[in-house]
């Protein structure tokens, strides 16, 4: 069988490093002039944008089912390969996910609990939005938003006017912001007979507006990890989804849970599956896109992922200290094939598994990884 995947950034790496090890073949179409990180991965590489005709021809000629690395891609190419091969998740799936407008409206829709929030596409319409879920707010474009990008935390209402310069009057969404306790995610599989199959939920803590370390499992009651997987199932269901779906949530200082977005892809917090798990996120994925029986998503044991952003390569010229990764116990490095660690570029993570006060471990590795 060969697999088509859209998008040829790290997660589309990892998805070929997987394959390859079931069987598979790989054809990416990265979209871009550029995909470093599935050079020499993937067994054929497309280089060409999405929206050209040919590059699309050259794609479903050779996939026999093709899936997505990433959200933002144009809807348009999705159900024209959708139009030509076997496409999952589906493009309307993925539609509700890359635009926040239309993923709140599912959520409200299906019930699901989620932040308040009101649509706004203009500033006319953020003075009455803000008017209703103020306070405090995040101002959040509809699209293209991810690592915080996109966001404006507002706290009153002589911020709005630049607020909605800041977002260049792109359609919006404006959330009340939420009291939390922490941050947590729930990987859930769907297959083709509509079995779901959910990863424990973790716990995520940020540097920088990016994700920095992933606990697993989350530190948190068993009342709140059962709440979660049962909504992220429920989301799965109701979106009529096959394949792997990320869903972020928050839970709130009264332990109530709700969602704050969802990704239909694997997810950087599920990166601790790769040596946490049975089963790696990437191999769930397969599992689901190409008809196989769903894996186990058992833990080996506690697990943290150290996200490495490009400040951790140091001195001149710069570098990552791996000797120090190896040194540690249980310390299992993944990196992601770029060649130039922008400060704040995603260029690789690494697992922590088992052992003595695995988090200590993690937090000294990464604090020394920066120097600090």
């Amino acid at each position: 069988m060969t697999l088509g995947i859209l998008g040829g950034g790290q997660l589309a790496r990892m998805l070929c490093l997987d394959a390859r090890r079931m069987g598979f073949r790989t054809v990416v179409w990265s979209g871009t002039p550029t995909a470093e990180p599935t050079e020499g991965v993937a067994d054929v590489l497309i280089k060409k944008g999405f929206d050209d005709d040919v590059a699309r021809a050259e794609f479903c000629g050779q996939v026999d089912v093709a899936t997505v690395e990433f959200e933002n891609i144009p809807l348009k190419t999705l159900r024209s390969v959708e139009g030509e091969v076997e496409l999952y998740p589906s493009a309307e799936s993925i539609g509700v996910s890359q635009h926040r407008s239309r993923e709140k409206a599912f959520l409200r829709e299906h019930e699901i609990p989620c932040a308040p929030f009101a649509l706004v596409n203009s500033l006319e319409d953020l003075e009455r939005a803000y008017a209703e879920v103020g306070p405090v707010g995040v101002l959040k474009t509809a699209a293209f938003g991810y690592d915080g990008k996109g966001q404006v935390k507002l706290t009153g209402e002589e911020q709005l006017s630049e607020a909605w310069q800041s977002v260049e009057g792109q359609p919006s969404v404006l959330e009340g912001f939420v009291d939390f306790q922490c941050e947590i995610s729930v990987l859930v599989a769907r297959d083709a007979e509509g079995k779901s199959l959910a990863f424990p939920p973790v716990e995520n803590q940020h540097r920088h507006h990016m994700l920095d370390l992933t606990i697993a499992p989350a530190r948190v009651s068993d009342e709140i990890l059962d709440d979660a997987k049962t909504i992220a199932i429920k989301l799965a269901e109701a979106m009529g989804y096959r394949g792997l779906l990320a869903v972020e949530f928050f839970v709130e200082k009264s332990g109530r849970v709700i969602v704050n977005e969802m990704a239909p892809r694997p997810h950087n917090s599920g990166h601790f599956s790769m040596n946490g798990s049975v089963t790696s996120q990437f191999e769930q994925q397969l599992r689901a896109v190409c008809g196989l029986p769903l894996g186990s998503t058992e833990l080996h044991g506690e697990t943290v992922m150290v996200n490495l952003l490009g400040d951790m390569w140091r001195g001149e010229p710069r570098k990552l200290d791996t000797a120090a990764i190896f040194e540690t116990e249980g310390a299992k490095l993944h990196l992601y094939g770029k060649s130039d660690p922008g400060e704040r570029r995603k260029m690789g993570h690494l697992n922590l598994v088992g052992g003595e006060g695995v988090l200590e471990r993690a937090i000294r590795l990464k604090l020394h990884l920066l120097g600090e």
